[in-house]
């Protein structure tokens, strides 16, 4: 216990003696997690309106308008079968020549001139979660094609088929920037170790003679390193949801964003965690990189 104490009393004047290297280090970590926060909270909740788009996935399979009855029975009863079918609900023509009317009263008029009904007749699919996936829905209605009595069958593929690339540019891009600012920050910290160490070489080979072996002596710099890591990553955590909060009240983001304000959420208390265990791993990285320089200008 006494050992430690002293670490953590020499780690703490480290912090009190250089003021301006540590505030410079800290937010330099913060700028690098706030960096990539931003592309973390954009990569989740476009994820998380992927996942509601499918889950609300609604696959219609149009028929012939010559389909007799019971191959309308025989069509609805094998679609009933198919396990990527949850549940499944017959529109009728006039059915969906009422919902057009109810939903386009302004466009009525389209119809007034081709006399009998010219919407078709469909079935309106929800999918079971197992197959709500953007390549087991494709897989799924390219089969469908092919059954006797369909005609067309549509579901929001290109819609969600985007949203997923985007996804995957916003994750790509969240990688790179938080390699590049990592690397960023674990310089900083690094040369604000070096300045301390720079510093306090005499007595550190003061303590070398006198016997104290190198973990002794490195321990309270990789303890000061990882404070400023935390601390970085605890601002940059304060940032982020002080910045998330601005945009949701004052702006109206949720209002804009694809209609899915509910689903818009900021960092779950376990990855808020992992954000300040990450600023740790880079403080005391950044410190062994200065003390491993220390040894080899000492060589």
């Amino acid at each position: 216990m006494r050992r430690l104490g002293y670490w953590v009393r020499e780690a703490v004047t480290n912090i009190r003696v250089n003021q301006t290297t540590t505030f410079i280090a800290v937010v330099t970590t913060a700028f690098t997690l706030v960096c990539f926060g931003v592309f973390l909270l954009l990569y989740l909740n476009l994820r998380g309106a992927v996942s509601s788009l499918q889950d609300d996935i609604k696959v219609i399979v149009y028929l012939h308008d010559d389909l007799p009855a019971q191959g309308l029975a025989d069509l609805q009863r094998r679609l009933s079968g198919e396990p990527e079918a949850a549940d499944l609900a017959y529109v009728s023509k006039d059915k969906a020549l009422a919902d057009f009317r109810a939903q386009f009263p302004s466009e009525q008029g389209l119809l007034q001139g081709l006399g009998e009904n010219p919407l078709p007749a469909s079935f309106e699919m929800t999918l079971t979660p197992r197959y709500r996936s953007v390549d087991a829905v494709k897989r799924w209605t390219d089969r469908l094609k092919a059954v006797p009595g369909v005609a067309q069958v549509q579901y929001s593929r290109d819609w969600i088929d985007n949203l997923a690339t985007m996804i995957g540019y916003v994750e790509l891009a969240s990688v790179a920037v938080g390699m590049l600012l990592a690397a960023a920050s674990v310089t900083i910290i690094a040369n604000t170790i070096r300045l301390t160490l720079y510093a306090r070489r005499e007595e550190i080979e003061i303590m070398r003679l006198i016997g104290a072996t190198g973990a002794f002596i490195k321990i309270p710099y990789l303890l000061e390193g990882a404070v400023l890591g935390a601390l970085g990553a605890m601002l940059a955590l304060a940032l982020l949801k002080g910045g998330f909060e601005f945009m949701t009240l004052h702006l109206g983001l949720p209002s804009r964003v694809l209609g899915l304000a509910p689903k818009l959420g900021f960092f779950p208390f376990q990855m808020s965690v992992w954000l300040v265990v990450a600023g740790l791993f880079l403080g005391t990285v950044g410190s062994l990189i200065s003390w491993v320089g220390l040894e080899r200008s000492r060589t």
